[in-house]
């Protein structure tokens, strides 16, 4: 699976929550399917005894025989509920007992039509922000704590877990794990206006090693520009609005409006998903972003082709 990918599904579990999951599922879609097949098995016998009866003008069925039919029909009927039920209360019980001292606390916020990532500690200097890719380590549990700063959204990721509401002003708890690497496409499940297709994420699963490496990269300042197109983009970046609305760490640019560019060209994609960080898209983006994502917050800007491009350099650069 690679970043951009639109495949997704509950029923390739790669973490401890989305097997219960996949697994009850595959529970409701058996016995459902055994219901139905042995309904229409009895509604054939029944149509063909009754024609084979008329013509053979024989009498009909007793009182006592179709009270008992009836009966044990009921009964079934009932074992079948409190088997679902009972199946159902064991996957919620399931889905909620994953704990560890040594789980990763990870803040998910959601706006449109974007998702925020801030990897927490207690010390300030060490915390991470990042957008739209949330990188865990295999084999170890992560708490996500939801909230959003617009409207209900809601974050799934269909091979690790469930879906989870953000509401405006609550923060709300859940666990994920992945059991294998790779990465993981994960969507906005709550309806959050006109762009709520195009507000995707990826869950990136990777070795313990691998995962530390990316976190302690993610802490460092944005890297410096080493050529004279880099360095233009620089100064474009932090002369126009774009540093009123980004954050890139180590320089002038504060903004809190749209994502933390600080690594974004350690991404793979932008806008939600709906692009890549390729020179084109980047391009593409920075000229007219609403051309690919109509109403989203950042406005089109006019750039020659030249201070687009030395921006786009400094934005790869960016890692």
């Amino acid at each position: 699976m690679t970043f951009g990918s639109p495949w997704h599904s509950a029923l390739n579990p790669a973490g401890p929550q989305a097997a219960h999951i996949a697994r009850l599922t595959w529970i409701l879609f058996w016995t459902t399917t055994a219901v139905f097949v042995i309904v229409l098995a009895f509604l054939g016998w029944a149509l063909m005894r009754g024609i084979r009866r008329r013509r053979a003008s024989a009498p009909p069925s007793s009182e006592i025989a179709l009270t008992r039919s009836v009966a044990a029909g009921v009964v079934l009927t009932v074992f079948i509920i409190i088997g679902l039920l009972v199946s159902s209360i064991w996957t919620d019980h399931l889905l909620t007992s994953v704990h560890a001292s040594n789980a990763i606390s990870v803040a998910v916020t959601g706006h449109q039509w974007w998702w925020e990532v801030e990897y927490e500690d207690s010390t300030p200097s060490q915390r991470v922000r990042t957008a739209n890719e949330i990188h865990i380590p295999v084999g170890r549990p992560v708490v996500l704590k939801f909230t959003s700063t617009d409207v209900i959204h809601s974050f799934w990721a269909p091979s690790l877990h469930g879906k989870r509401d953000l509401i405006p002003g609550y923060v709300t708890t859940d666990w994920i794990q992945a059991d294998r690497a790779g990465i993981y496409r994960g969507q906005c499940a709550e309806f959050c206006g006109k762009q709520h297709a195009h507000m995707a994420f990826s869950v990136v699963a990777e070795d313990e090693a691998r995962f530390e490496r990316w976190l302690d990269a993610q802490r460092a300042l944005a890297t410096p520009p080493s050529t004279e197109a880099e360095r233009k983009g620089q100064e474009i970046f932090l002369t126009r609005t774009c540093s009123a609305c980004h954050t890139v760490l180590g320089t002038a640019a504060h903004g809190q409006v749209g994502p933390d560019l600080t690594h974004v060209a350690a991404r793979g994609t932008i806008g939600g998903g709906s692009l890549t960080t390729t020179h084109q898209d980047l391009v593409s983006w920075i000229e007219n972003s609403q051309a690919t994502k109509p109403g989203n917050q950042m406005p089109p800007h006019s750039l020659s082709p030249e201070d687009l491009d030395a921006v786009v350099a400094y934005l790869q650069n960016l890692r």
